[in-house]
């Protein structure tokens, strides 16, 4: 399941595991376990240690095993769909004609190299006309409704303190490298990634006409822009403060502060109705404002074309997609591009995500799966609820919130009730870059009818065939898609602890988002409100800071401390969900018996399942850049740093002090 080689045997497992009956397969991978590692030691490892000793990172793959990797094997019935309906004929406008032409039309390489750059020249030669700040502000907004962002990160959604109507939102943006930190580290693999990206840009300006000493002198430029951008950017650490990166302000407002922006103008050219927006990040914003006037024409308009070029690069030519895998290789470690069929696969879901879902739902789809999953759901409410209600550090009256909270909460699985439609767009089977735009200006519109609109409150922000699971403060929802409804997470033949101890992981995972340091802020209606009473609310930040000192204290790759206050809202989740999963597995019959299955106890196959269901493999790039910019710990530490909080871990394993990963009852970190 987790190798390369078994891509094909997963695809079958995926078609049948859900409809077969397949009572005699072996839940718990014994072969995967090392002996040698202690329990109390290194749980990760114990469990997958020579699974992870053997398993090999194909050369197109940064990782291999389960978590977001199990997307490999998912794209792969994917391109079984989209290879079957693009070499047929189907009515014009259905589901089938527009995945299977717009698939079509990205295969058709020969067709695409022939045109070189020639689709973005039209762009390139509109930044060339732009004669000053004004046009070029024009020549932004214009392109923000092309789904070409640049300096404006424009977004809608709900408002986060009247979550009953969406508004409009800018946040920070501007940047090439993938988070501001890129640009001021000095270590050398960071150091490796600058120059990468340098060059990268320097490639693309090379592609589509100038000297080498032009490109790279305007890769310079483009780089100088970001990085002074990039100072006034917020931390993702910063970014996680809620209320601190919320400023409701009047566009009159804006208009006057921030006269080189030109919001009322931007507002207008793109059609949008908005007395007041939030601007998240205000200084962003005022750098913005101010280096609009400080960077020359010159420098603005070849900072334009490289994001133009980095937008497109991937529709184009061959030349521009190489150019796009070579930073990569430095910035992930993947040593060889994925198949064109494998990219296309990503690239119709991403943009066509809910048509193609609708046939992968029917076709892989146990419904069955959804029924079970729903009544999980409900079961781990309950399990919640009884945990809140034993809490010995909050009072009854922020406990009744809690549980009014816990049961507001909307769930959705599987599929959405009401799919996504692209009716406006047309896919022409022999227009690939025109297909790629007409679908960004599709999502744009899409996007922007929303504003002043109460919520969707059917819409889904993931296609139904990917491998997560999510909680939305704004919506009070959780959403469980079809793709994660699988072996390792679930199987409907397999017994409850290993069910419990993997979606059920994942369902007690995402209710506590609800009640981390972000969703704590929000209320049962999706506001940010105060629900707490001033000594509860203390207490718990207390305990959120013994787990971001936990967390702190941890290490990747030998040397690469993991960010405690980063990773704080998916650290309280995990360690939530144990308890949560454990006490509504102890509610099922299997759950209150000591019969042994693959020669282990109910509550040992629930641990084991919890660390089989994070089993991953990456490429030490891949987890550098992790550490950096994800919010979620590394898979070793999500399953050995919630264990070792774990009481029921300890009796289960034997866990004696003196183990390396062994806690004193005092020092178990329990939140919920």
């Amino acid at each position: 399941m987790n190798h390369k080689i078994l891509i094909t045997f997963l695809a079958l497992a995926a078609c049948t595991a859900q409809t077969e009956k397949t009572e005699n397969r072996q839940f718990v991978d014994v072969a995967g376990i090392d002996p040698e590692i202690k329990p109390g030691d290194n749980f990760f490892m114990h469990v997958n240690g020579r699974w992870y000793d053997t398993a090999r990172i194909a050369d197109d793959q940064v990782g291999v095993g389960s978590y977001t990797f199990l997307n490999i094997p998912q794209r792969q019935l994917l391109e079984n769909i989209l290879e079957e309906v693009s070499a047929q004929t189907h009515p014009k406008g259905s589901n089938e004609q527009k995945v299977g032409d717009f698939y079509a039309s990205g295969m058709a390489t020969e067709v695409i190299n022939a045109r070189g750059y020639e689709p973005v020249q039209p762009i390139l030669d509109e930044i060339d006309g732009i004669e000053d700040l004004d046009e070029m502000m024009a020549f932004v907004t214009n392109q923000i409704s092309r789904g070409n962002n640049s300096i404006i990160g424009m977004n809608v959604s709900p408002d986060q303190e009247n979550s009953s109507i969406n508004i409009l939102h800018f946040s920070q943006s501007g940047l090439g490298l993938p988070d501001r930190d890129y640009y001021f580290k000095t270590d050398s693999a960071t150091l490796g990634i600058q120059n990468a990206y340098k060059t990268y840009l320097a490639t693309l300006f090379s592609l589509t006409g100038s000297s080498h000493e032009e490109a790279q002198k305007s890769a310079d430029a483009v780089y100088a822009i970001e990085k002074s951008l990039a100072e006034s950017h917020k931390t993702r650490i910063e970014r996680r403060v809620v209320k601190e990166n919320y400023h409701k302000m009047a566009v009159t407002d804006l208009d006057s502060k921030m006269v080189a922006i030109g919001w009322s103008k931007m507002l207008t050219q793109l059609n949008l109705k908005a007395d007041s927006v939030d601007v998240r990040q205000p200084a962003y914003y005022e750098k913005l404002n101010k280096q609009l006037n400080v960077n020359s024409l010159v420098d603005w308009k070849t900072y334009l074309k490289a994001h133009s070029l980095l937008t497109y690069a991937n529709v184009l030519s061959e030349p521009f997609e190489a150019a796009s895998f070579e930073y990569e290789k430095v910035l992930l470690g993947q040593s060889k591009q994925l198949t064109r069929a494998q990219q296309m696969v990503s690239k119709v879901d991403r943009q066509l995500g809910f048509a193609l879902g609708q046939l992968y739902v029917k076709r892989y789809f146990n419904e069955d799966a959804k029924k079970r999953i729903s009544e999980l759901v409900d079961n781990f409410q309950k399990a919640f609820e009884t945990r809140i209600k034993q809490l010995d550090w909050m009072s009854d009256s922020t406990k009744t919130k809690a549980i009014e909270k816990l049961y507001a909460i909307k769930k959705k699985v599987g599929y959405p009730d009401v799919w996504r439609t692209y009716d406006a767009v047309t896919i022409d089977r022999e227009k690939y870059f025109e297909n790629v735009v007409a679908l960004m200006e599709n999502d744009y519109q899409y996007q922007a009818g929303k504003l002043n609109k109460a919520p969707n409150k059917d819409e889904w922000g993931t296609t139904p065939s990917t491998v997560t699971a999510y909680y939305n403060p704004s919506l009070n929802e959780i959403v469980f898609p079809a793709g994660i409804l699988q072996y390792p997470y679930f199987d409907l033949h397999a017994d409850d602890a290993i069910n419990y101890g993997g979606i059920g992981m994942v369902i007690g995972h995402e209710l506590t988002h609800a009640f981390d340091d972000q969703g704590a802020q929000y209320d049962k209606d999706g506001n940010v409100k105060n629900w707490w009473t001033e000594e509860d609310y203390a207490k718990f930040k207390a305990k959120t800071q013994q787990l971001t000192e936990r967390y702190d204290s941890f290490t990747v790759l030998d040397s690469i401390p993991l960010k405690g206050a980063m990773t704080i809202g998916e650290n309280t989740a995990d360690n939530g969900a144990l308890y949560i999963a454990y006490e509504a597995f102890k509610l099922t019959k299997q759950g209150q018996d000591t019969s042994k299955i693959d020669g282990y106890t109910p509550n040992q196959r629930f641990c084991l399942s919890i660390a089989r269901i994070w089993r991953v493999k990456t490429r030490d790039e891949f987890m550098r850049n992790y550490v950096t910019t994800n919010s979620h710990s590394p898979a070793i530490w999500r399953v050995n740093g919630s264990l070792m909080n774990f009481d029921p871990f300890y009796t289960a394993f034997n866990v004696q002090p003196g183990e390396k990963n062994y806690k004193a009852e005092e020092e178990r970190i329990r939140i919920w």
